[in-house]
């Protein structure tokens, strides 16, 4: 029994001790898988550390080289804008030396016509003492005879000096001129959009044509009426005209049926329900293209009103001419213009921009696009010289500065350049015949024909009635008079011919 014991006792120290063999190596061996696990998460936190680390200095080293990149373009500027200001310095320093050398001109040659003036009195003189002794005429009579003899001789002299003097300033003027609407054209090219009364809309099938006029011609009432314009549905296939003079009603409809044909659904609901889609898009749409031109040509801030007018622009039309290609074309060409004669390059543009924002409001307002431009730049407190510049540029007031000249000069070159717009023939008509009224309503004139599409007016004078002197000023009181009563893009020719012819026959 005791030796039973014994073995069973011995046999469970035995089995203690290979127990604690047995997990004494599994914990030795989980040690060292947690030991491995741990200097793996070690070098793995160790790679990725100096792959920032690597990354971070290709980073640093990048905007290094970005930066010195920019520091160059801008010292590459400031170079630039450098060489600029001293070709513009030069540029002033020459045109002063001009206008001096013209002030010094024209003080010579009021000099000899004082010393003209002299000499013609002592001529007088001289011609009066000598009357008295060869014709026995009493001081009085020679002196009225002269003076009736020189009235007509410094006449002629007096146009023809005038005429040599206004020839040579205009030629000088006209070069100037020419220079600058030069600079101006070929630095600028507009784009021009022919606009037409009548959009085209495609059908997928003939089969729409029916449902747009729907049962009785519920649907095409219906979209007349809403859309304010006319549906004109006829034998051609697979189209349909939408036609109305306003541009932006226009736009909408053709995009408010485009939407009901390709939806299928047209019932007069689905008409409201889609015209009002269309004219929300329209709305934030013009908003959106009005702020693009404001942001493009650098002239932000700006009310909101305005910048919706001139997206608004796009969809109106003026003799043809789009109204807001008409509009960039001006404010680009005024700030051409302006810049070439020491003006504000951006009040310019912006006077320019806002020129003719008032047609935006006629179709709906009526009355007159000046009137209505002023009274919305006013109401948000636009800059002066942008005022004076829609009164000028249809001569309600004169320019009153470099920035509102420009822009007059910039609306007439961009409205009479051939193709920008189309004149309606009864207008063109009675312009012709008011030029020629004016011409023949004149003493000695014969005949007065308009041509060159009116741009030229001949006057034919009688030779007898009219001498030379009298040509010249006849055609400056022609010219001036058509200016004032006459409304035309553009200019004038006054030519004035006099001839003088004798017949006889020899039998």
């Amino acid at each position: 029994m005791t030796e039973n014991i014994l073995v069973v006792l011995f046999l469970m120290m035995i089995g203690i001790a290979i127990t604690y063999f047995i997990m004494n190596n599994v914990h030795k061996k989980q040690f060292k898988h947690l030991e491995s696990e741990a200097k793996a998460k070690a070098k793995a936190i160790e790679y990725e550390a100096e792959h920032k680390l690597h990354e971070a200095s290709v980073q640093i080293q990048q905007n290094e080289i970005s930066l010195e990149r920019k520091f160059q373009n801008k010292d590459l500027d400031i170079t630039k804008q450098r060489k600029e200001l001293e070709l513009e310095l030069q540029s002033l320093s020459k045109k002063e030396h001009d206008i001096l050398k013209l002030r010094e001109n024209l003080e010579k040659k009021e000099n000899v016509l004082n010393d003209l003036e002299h000499e013609k009195k002592e001529e007088i003189a001289k011609s009066i003492a000598l009357l008295e002794k060869s014709a026995s005429m009493t001081q009085d009579e020679a002196k009225k005879y002269l003076l009736e003899e020189l009235k007509h001789e410094s006449k002629l002299e007096f146009a023809l000096t005038v005429k040599k003097y206004e020839k040579e300033a205009e030629q000088e003027a006209k070069k100037k001129a020419n220079y600058i609407l030069s600079q101006a054209v070929t630095r600028y090219a507009g784009e021009f959009a022919g606009e037409r009364l009548m959009n085209i809309i495609n059908l997928p099938s003939d089969e729409h044509k029916g449902r747009i006029i729907g049962k009785e011609g519920r649907n095409i009432k219906s979209l007349e009426q809403l859309l304010g314009v006319d549906i004109i549905i006829d034998e051609t296939p697979g189209v349909i005209l939408v036609s109305n003079f306003n541009l932006y009603r226009r736009a909408i409809a053709t995009e408010t049926i485009k939407i009901l044909v390709d939806d299928g659904r047209i019932h007069p609901g689905r008409i409201e329900e889609v015209h009002a889609k269309v004219e929300s898009e329209f709305e934030q749409k013009i908003l959106e293209e009005g702020e693009s031109i404001v942001l493009e040509l650098g002239l932000y801030p700006m009310h909101e009103e305005l910048m919706r007018l001139l997206g608004r622009m796009r969809y109106r039309a003026s003799y043809g001419q789009n109204a807001l290609a008409h509009t960039l074309e001006v404010a680009k060409l005024a700030a051409i213009m302006a810049v070439e004669m020491g003006g504000n390059e951006k009040l310019a543009l912006r006077a320019g921009l806002l020129h003719d924002i008032g047609k935006a409001l006629t179709q709906e307002h009526g009355g007159n696009h000046v009137d209505l431009g002023v009274d919305v730049c006013k109401r948000h407190n636009e800059h002066p010289t942008v005022i004076n510049a829609i009164y000028a540029h249809h001569g309600y007031e004169e320019p009153d500065g470099v920035e509102s000249a420009a822009v007059c000069a910039a609306d007439v070159l961009s409205a009479s350049r051939p193709g920008a717009r189309r004149e309606v023939l009864e207008s063109f008509v009675k312009r012709v015949k008011e030029v020629e009224e004016i011409a023949l309503a004149k003493r000695g004139v014969l005949d007065a024909y308009a041509i060159n599409a009116g741009r030229e007016i001949r006057v034919f004078v009688d030779a007898g009635k009219v001498d030379d002197a009298t040509v010249y000023l006849l055609s400056k009181e022609i010219a001036k008079e058509i200016e004032n009563k006459v409304q035309y893009p553009g200019e004038i020719k006054v030519n004035v011919i006099r001839e003088k012819r004798e017949i006889q026959y020899a039998r």
